[in-house]
């Protein structure tokens, strides 16, 4: 019963982070001018974000879910500046004159800047709290294993993910010279600037 769960875990944290959004066009943009390791570890926050979200879904934290949800409109309003910021940031930005010099970019900024973009969508805990009540999970004290378990999927199946995607755009790297990574950084930034607009415009529907 416990292999089946965490396999229902993986494959719920898989599909929530497979959908190419705002954290997927960062990953690979990352991945393009600092290397897999800095698109890797971008995922890496995102996964434990979700992981976090599914935590407090499978362990009924009524308390704590109720206020993200209590304050969703301002958390979604600083996401959606959040990601104007990025977007422009990228935007303007150059590429690193040599791929060591991406590489050695900070990968807690990596880290901390995913995993904060993701927090600011709690309305992905009502996603967790509907499928775990499906599964029967955080129902009762006897069930907290299986909440863990499934969660430990749910983590697993997001990293699997990210991996996957950071992976395979590394193997096209070494195509990307200066003038085409200047092109990645307008791309990202106009398109993590496009999902900031909608963010902020779906507040006012």
């Amino acid at each position: 019963m416990e292999v089946s769960y965490y396999l229902k875990g993986l494959l719920l944290g898989f599909s929530i982070a497979a959908p190419v959004g705002p954290i997927g066009v960062l990953c690979i943009k990352r991945t393009l001018s600092g290397g897999i390791a800095s698109g890797f570890i971008s995922g890496l926050g995102t996964a434990v974000a979700d992981a976090l979200y599914g935590l407090i879904a499978a362990f009924g934290l009524t308390a704590i879910s109720s206020l993200l949800l209590e304050y969703n409109f301002y958390l979604r309003l600083g996401g959606g500046v959040f990601l104007l910021y990025m977007g422009s940031k990228l935007f303007r930005s150059l590429p690193a004159a040599r791929p060591v010099e991406a590489f050695a970019a900070d990968r807690f900024g990596d880290f901390s800047s995913a995993f904060v973009l993701t927090l600011t969508n709690p309305l992905t805990i009502l996603s967790f709290t509907a499928i775990f009540a499906g599964f029967g999970v955080g129902d009762t004290p006897g069930n907290y294993l299986l909440a863990a378990i499934m969660v430990g999927g749910v983590f697993s199946g997001s990293l699997i993910w990210w991996t996957l995607l950071s992976g395979a755009v590394g193997i096209f790297r070494s195509r990307f010279n200066q003038r085409k990574l200047s092109f990645v950084n307008i791309a990202a930034g106009i398109t993590i600037c496009i999902f900031g607009l909608i963010s902020l415009a779906s507040l006012w529907q």
